[in-house]
């Protein structure tokens, strides 16, 4: 069995860790440097050293240790929680929340190291393997472009800083353009396309590290953000609002985005996609249980192909247990998501069945259950009864970070699915079916292989080409809640203010009202005071 890459890293941090003490002013004052090429990036160790480095940033407090994920799962039109935690972010306020600056920070981080490795291990020519020297680029390249796609989601408009520091140390450099920003998040995940080796490698290393088939997945899904993006006006219909009716929209083009041939992207995503379901070098496939997927043996397995690794004991934990599962540090979890958004699922759907919290005990002993108008299946199970006052009880709690070593501790070892195969079919059915005049029989097969697991049931026949758009979307949003999906599918399909604001005021009166400004997160003011090439913050802020 493969070792977790959270280990080597691990090791990686504890052997380095003299030299970047002796290092700690040099860091401070280029905060994105990393280890310098004179001393460093002689053999393979060096080079899977220098690799790691750019994986330990995913760990920090800039990013899945909490900011990246509150700054965008906490906003969106099914997620609701407790006031105290959801009431910045996840109430259009996220300059009032201490980490909006971790993403920004955090992903610039991840492009400096990356180039750095780029650079340097391409030097490297003794004591190397050279599967593993292109692999270890390729991660490079992946981790660069992948966090570039990031930052072009987050904030629009960014500088492009294709060489390390030391290569190129200037400060100023000016936004790209939106689509300059894809282009060069296109060019990285092809180059590391080109060098990964596919997941049945021998040499593809740990859990956790990029592969070949994770690579091509983020450059469908590249491709499916900039066609959705770039799509002319037509109608989405979303199941939401003040009566969480069936609402039809008309899509806006996504600033920066405008006059890009949205036809050519999709054919390009539905092809990428479909590249990596019938790959033959590794079979990824759906988990048959819903329960099985969200276990900790499951991890790793099957339909997860890149998860955030994590270890209780050690310094790769996070905090989202805490946060988004029913029995909690804080006694019950502080998010969980909408009833409206339950009442989306059909009633036979495992994923409301199986992987919400129907009975639970929070970690003051007290017996909850859910929802409050199933209190005939739920209020009474096997001679326990348990409560719900028909209000502030009302929590669907997610069971998909819930299988963890210590539940009643704030940082525990949960996992981040970051992509699964469930993903790749609905990119294919998504983009399949945008790339034709009615939605094609293989666009309809992948959507049921997600759509069957859930319900036993196919989706319904016969969809012309806006009914199966609106159906898919609204099946990313069941198959993928809390997962860090939903805020970018508003965000790529030109809905996100139409959708909020029709709500208006949510549930546990969490304000879903978004102004223009909400678009993009605010350029860092450290970064605005440093770099002064960028005239002016996003819109509004």
């Amino acid at each position: 069995m493969k070792r977790l890459l959270f280990i080597v890293v691990f090791i990686m941090l504890s052997s380095t860790l003299p030299f970047l003490n002796s290092c700690k002013k040099v860091l401070e004052e280029k905060p994105h440097s990393f280890l310098s090429p004179n001393n460093f990036y002689k053999n393979e160790d060096d080079a899977k050293t220098a690799i790691n480095g750019v994986y330990s940033e995913l760990y920090s407090w800039d990013m899945y240790l909490q900011p990246l994920w509150n700054l965008t799962v906490l906003d969106d039109d099914h997620v609701s929680g407790a006031d105290w935690y959801l009431g910045t972010s996840g109430a259009g306020n996220p300059q009032g929340y201490w980490g909006v600056d971790g993403p920004w920070v955090g992903c610039y981080t991840i492009i400096s190291r990356a180039s750095t490795v780029i650079e340097n291990v391409n030097l490297i020519q003794e004591n190397i393997d050279t599967e593993i020297k292109n692999r270890i680029i390729g991660e490079a390249y992946f981790l660069r472009g992948w966090a570039y796609f990031q930052l072009v989601q987050l904030y629009g408009e960014v500088p492009l800083r294709l060489q390390s520091l030391s290569a190129n140390p200037e400060a100023n450099v000016p936004k790209s353009k939106v689509m300059e920003v894809y282009e060069a998040i296109i060019n990285d995940f092809k180059q590391a396309e080109e060098l990964l080796l596919s997941k049945s490698h021998e040499k593809s290393g740990e859990n956790g590290r990029a592969n070949r088939e994770i690579a091509q997945s983020f450059l469908a899904k590249t491709y499916l953000t900039i066609a959705s993006g770039s799509l002319s006006p037509i109608n989405i219909t979303v199941r939401g609002g003040a009566t969480n009716s069936q609402q039809t929209y008309v899509k806006k083009v996504v600033a920066g985005l405008e006059g890009v041939d949205s036809q050519t992207y999709f054919e390009l995503a539905r092809d990428k996609a479909l590249e990596v379901i019938e790959s033959e070098e590794y079979e990824y496939k759906l988990v048959p249980n819903l329960k099985d997927l969200w276990s900790a043996a499951y991890r790793n397995k099957d339909e997860h192909m890149w998860m955030l690794q994590s270890l209780t004991g050690t310094t790769f934990v996070n905090q989202i247990h805490s946060y988004f599962s029913a029995t909690s540090y804080f006694g019950r979890g502080a998010v969980w998501f909408t009833n409206n958004h339950y009442m989306d699922y059909a009633p036979n759907d495992k994923r409301i069945l199986d992987a919400v919290a129907h009975n639970y005990v929070s970690n003051t002993g007290t017996r909850y259950f859910y929802p409050s108008w199933e209190a005939a299946q739920y209020k009474v199970v096997n001679g326990l009864t348990y409560n719900n006052n028909g209000g502030t009880d009302d929590r669907a709690y997610v069971i998909k970070y819930a299988d963890v070593a210590e539940p009643l501790v704030s940082n525990s070892d949960a996992y981040f699915p970051l992509l699964r195969y469930a993903e790749v079919l609905l990119i294919y059915a998504e983009a399949a079916n945008e790339a034709s005049s009615t939605p094609p029989p293989k666009a309809y097969e992948y959507l049921n292989e997600v759509y069957n697991r859930a319900t036993a049931e196919d989706a319904p026949a016969g969809m012309n080409k806006e009914q199966f758009r609106s159906f898919v979307i609204a099946e990313r949003a069941r198959e993928f809640v809390l997962e860090g999906i939903r805020h970018y599918d508003l965000m790529r399909w030109g809905i996100y203010l139409d959708v909020m604001n029709s709500i208006g005021m949510g549930q546990n009166n969490i304000s879903k009202v978004r102004t223009r400004r909400n678009l993009l997160l605010p350029i860092p003011v450290d970064e605005m005071n440093s770099n002064k090439a960028i005239k002016e913050n996003n819109f509004g802020w």
